[in-house]
């Protein structure tokens, strides 16, 4: 899975976050803050994490998500850290 798939991705699940204004999500890049940049409330990264685990197939270690930063490409290399533990 490349990880443009993977911003695609998130993208997605954030139209479907209230509290992030839609014109911001045009313009995603992996160093795009989720909460700086899309005034995402901390609190909804946990909703974003878990809905990234089902679109995506994965599931994130608890360490994983405390650990977890707010940038998109944060939520990527989680992703891909996921996928990988899958295929050993």
């Amino acid at each position: 899975m490349e990880r443009q798939e993977i911003v695609d991705g998130l993208v997605e699940i954030l139209k479907t976050v209230r509290t992030i204004d839609p014109e911001k999500l045009k313009h995603v890049t992996e160093d795009t803050d989720l909460r700086t940049d899309l005034n995402a409330p901390s609190t909804e990264l946990i909703n974003i994490a878990a809905k990234a685990e089902h679109k995506f197939g994965v599931e994130f270690d608890d360490d994983d998500i405390d650990d977890l930063g707010s940038k998109i490409k944060d939520v990527v290399d989680l992703v891909l850290k996921a996928k990988a533990r899958q295929n050993e």
